[in-house]
């Protein structure tokens, strides 16, 4: 499975238009793509950062999109007032699911950088211990994995029920990760904090 992201930084005040636009135009666009399966949408509304995520099954399908879905984007940016929007794709290595998100949904994403030489060993401390570990989070609903395997980029995506879930889990999921990344030597660029406005992801299992 693979994915493609476009992060945009939107003006608040335009936010609800650009969310509206994702939601009516363009979600039924590429859902309507050979080989796409579903879309995802974050925001940090103080900010205007947008992420927007798409899954496709196989290299083929992310290939065969890019052209129709520039002219999406590039509408997508006007209306939520970016100035551009920076696109990555990458494959979908784990996906651990242990409830839907629903509307009030919200997720915690970390981007590190690992030695490629090493994501074998990524994935099995992912699967054995940080899957374990996250399902006892209250509020957990999943974790997804998304990496390049040429660069050793990678996001790694928890979702939980609602704010409230988020906030009471901060500091035991900053534990967690903090070990997850010193016995993987990750390099950690980035956490943020999102609402999760839009979930149509249907990725399955992959663990």
């Amino acid at each position: 499975m693979y994915a493609r992201t476009t992060t945009l930084m939107a003006d608040p005040a335009r936010m609800d238009d650009g969310i509206a636009d994702v939601r009516d135009n363009v979600l039924p666009a590429v859902s309507d793509m050979l080989g796409c399966v579903g879309l995802s949408m974050l925001c940090e509304p103080i900010s205007g950062r947008c992420i927007v995520t798409t899954a496709w099954e196989s290299e083929d399908a992310v290939a065969g999109s890019r052209e129709r879905v520039r002219a999406l984007r590039d509408r997508a940016a006007r209306q939520f007032g970016a100035d551009d929007a920076e696109v990555q794709e990458w494959e979908i290595v784990a996906m651990h699911r242990l409830h839907p998100a629903g509307d009030d949904a919200c997720a915690r994403v970390t981007w590190s950088c690992v030695d490629p030489a090493d994501l074998d060993r990524v994935l099995d401390v992912f699967r054995t211990d940080l899957i374990p570990a996250m399902d006892d989070m209250p509020g957990f609903c999943s974790l997804s994995l998304m990496l390049d395997r040429q660069t050793g980029n990678n996001s790694l995506t928890a979702v939980y029920a609602d704010r409230r879930s988020l906030e009471a889990t901060r500091q035991r999921a900053m534990g967690i990760r903090d070990e997850f990344r010193r016995r993987l030597h990750m390099s950690a660029t980035e956490v943020a904090e999102f609402d999760v406005v839009l979930h149509h992801l249907r990725v399955p299992e992959l663990v």
